[in-house]
């Protein structure tokens, strides 16, 4: 009786090289999908480390905030982000007492959004769809704004009437 290891060694081979090629594709293809969001970051715009952050509270609950205090910041904000850190949010710091309204354009991850008086009072909270150009505009005047990941405040039962600890002084 003859045996053959050819057929045997054969199925081997591809036993193991279709994983392995399967893994390199999907590497590849992760790789693909990061550098298409990086390329979509316009040069000069701020990486999301470059921020400066505030610590905040809402209740029992630590937010971890970028802040935008700027012009060119609050431009930005969270534009060009494909996630958020569980109590991860941005801040948006004005320096008068007026209706600041928000659009989602650039914005990749849908959002919820707290607008907020100079004493940290949440006056407005609404949601707001990714990629989107409608106007968010709160009814009341404020200094803040908070965007959080969409349903975050609902989540934690943060209601308007309620206050946020820890903002820093208005510009």
């Amino acid at each position: 009786m003859r045996f053959s290891l050819r057929p045997l060694i054969a199925r081997l081979a591809i036993a193991i090289a279709f994983p392995v090629a399967a893994f390199v594709m999907l590497s590849f293809m992760t790789i693909s999908v990061r550098d298409a969001h990086a390329q979509q970051m316009p040069q000069g715009a701020k990486q999301p480390g470059e921020f400066p952050r505030a610590k905040l509270t809402a209740g029992m609950y630590v937010i971890d905030a970028a802040v935008a205090a700027n012009d060119a910041d609050r431009e930005q904000g969270l534009m060009y982000r494909s996630e958020l850190a569980p109590n991860e949010g941005m801040l948006f710091v004005f320096g008068e007492n007026a209706v600041h309204c928000f659009w989602m354009k650039n914005t990749l991850i849908p959002l919820s959004i707290a607008f907020m008086r100079a004493d940290g009072t949440v006056t407005d909270i609404d949601e707001m769809q990714a990629e989107t150009t409608n106007n968010h505009c709160p009814k009341n005047n404020g200094v803040y704004a908070l965007e959080m990941s969409k349903g975050w405040f609902t989540s934690k039962g943060i209601k308007p009437g309620m206050k946020i600890q820890g903002l820093p002084a208005p510009q």
